[in-house]
């Protein structure tokens, strides 16, 4: 018992040092930016050779994010791939980025989208601030090591990449994509593509009415974009442990199913798992999220890729509901883009760890052996034993 008090300690100390770290080598943010001269300057800047000078702080147009992929695939070819999933209604390529350690055994994968509503740009800030935290962390965090041994992240960073491309040069609140509709004399543009997918299509929480926001297209998967994802995923399902779609705003960690009150099987592992999220957001900056079934925690929708994940056997689903609760609501201030992207990625990993704990049990275990060697190697071992005793646990000793 003493042992284990310890070894806690220890760790606990350590992410102490690592919290205090990060914050001093934060970077200054802006204001939110809204569609403006500043909007129409970033578009235009020229690209970076490196991605030193990235800015994870900041809203991203279009172009920049694929130059940043581009760079994560050539910086980090070791572990990164880049791979085309299809194309959108205006032909612009669906890129998805494959985060896997070289290995010769098959690995599973947890799967990421950010942006399926056009509006939401802290969704993609946080894709990339996902990829990001993985690539610089792995080689020193154990626990990562562990996991990116087993597990592979594939991550789409925008989804909706016409409706994206949309609210940096004409409408910064468009929600929906932008194909051409084919319902008879509509004029109207876009599908909302998370009303799209084969689960329970338009029977609730949609609309067949092609103005709407929440149009939900003339058949299921009836855009390129949402027949590429559900593709996928259908492709891959025996592979995927987990789907994860990152949204915003409402604080919400949602879990299926949005067109019932019905609980899928293993809706018991999947609140708890969502629940552990929250607490682990909540340890981060102090924000609380609220974790439930959708049809019960936000509303009733039919046609979600929540829901086609969990319909096609994909075991763990979950859509995260980003900052805030409506006071900016879509328009997020930059200065709260690494504040919400630090506690989502905690969120993210609390579910991932379970995943990886569950499924490669041994691999946890190995993990936990590896932080006093970690400590002695990084040089924080001696500090961390100071602090443990000046904070009054030498007792523990």
């Amino acid at each position: 018992m003493r042992l284990s008090r310890i070894f806690w300690v220890l760790i606990f100390s350590l992410q102490c040092f690592q919290t205090t770290k990060q914050r001093a080598d934060g970077t200054s943010v802006q204001d939110a930016p809204v569609l403006s001269g500043d909007n129409m300057q970033r578009m235009k800047t020229a690209y970076l050779d490196s991605l030193m000078g990235y800015n994870y702080n900041q809203y991203h147009p279009m172009d920049q994010i694929y130059h940043w992929m581009d760079l994560m695939k050539d910086e980090h070819s070791n572990v990164v791939s880049q791979h085309l999933l299809g194309m959108t209604s205006e032909k612009r390529p669906m890129y998805y980025l494959k985060i896997a350690q070289q290995s010769t055994k098959p690995k599973k994968i947890i799967w990421m989208d950010c942006g399926i509503h056009a509006r939401e740009w802290i969704a993609p800030a946080c894709c990339q601030w996902f990829t990001k935290e993985i690539l610089q962390n792995y080689k020193t965090d154990p626990r990562m090591r562990c996991i990116l041994q087993n597990i592979e992240f594939n991550i789409l960073p925008v989804y909706n990449i016409d409706g994206y491309v949309y609210t940096w040069t004409t409408d910064r609140l468009w929600r929906k994509s932008r194909s051409l509709s084919l319902v008879e004399n509509c004029t109207c543009v876009g599908t909302d593509l998370n009303r799209n997918f084969e689960a329970q299509w338009c029977t609730v929480g949609g609309s067949y009415n092609c103005c709407s926001t929440m149009f939900c297209g003339s058949g299921p998967a009836s855009e390129p974009e949402t027949k590429a994802v559900s593709d996928f995923l259908k492709r891959r399902k025996s592979d995927i442990l987990g789907y994860f779609s990152i949204h915003s705003y409402g604080q919400q960690i949602l879990t299926p199913y949005g067109y019932t009150s019905e609980p899928p099987t293993n809706n018991e592992e999947l609140i708890q798992t969502a629940q552990k999220a929250a607490m682990a957001i909540k340890e981060k900056h102090g924000m609380d999220y609220k974790a439930g079934p959708c049809y019960s925690v936000l509303y009733e929708m039919a046609g979600s890729s929540l829901d086609y994940a969990r319909d096609i056997g994909i075991e763990f689903s979950y859509i995260f509901e980003l900052r805030d609760n409506g006071t900016n609501k879509f328009v997020l201030p930059e200065e709260e883009i690494q504040p919400t992207c630090e506690e989502t990625m905690a969120g993210v990993m609390a579910i991932v760890e379970h995943i990886n704990d569950k499924y490669y049990s041994n691999s946890a275990a190995a993990a936990g052996a590896l932080w006093p060697v970690q400590l002695s190697r990084t040089g924080l071992l001696s500090k961390v034993l100071i602090t443990v005793w000046a904070m009054g646990f030498s007792s523990v000793l």
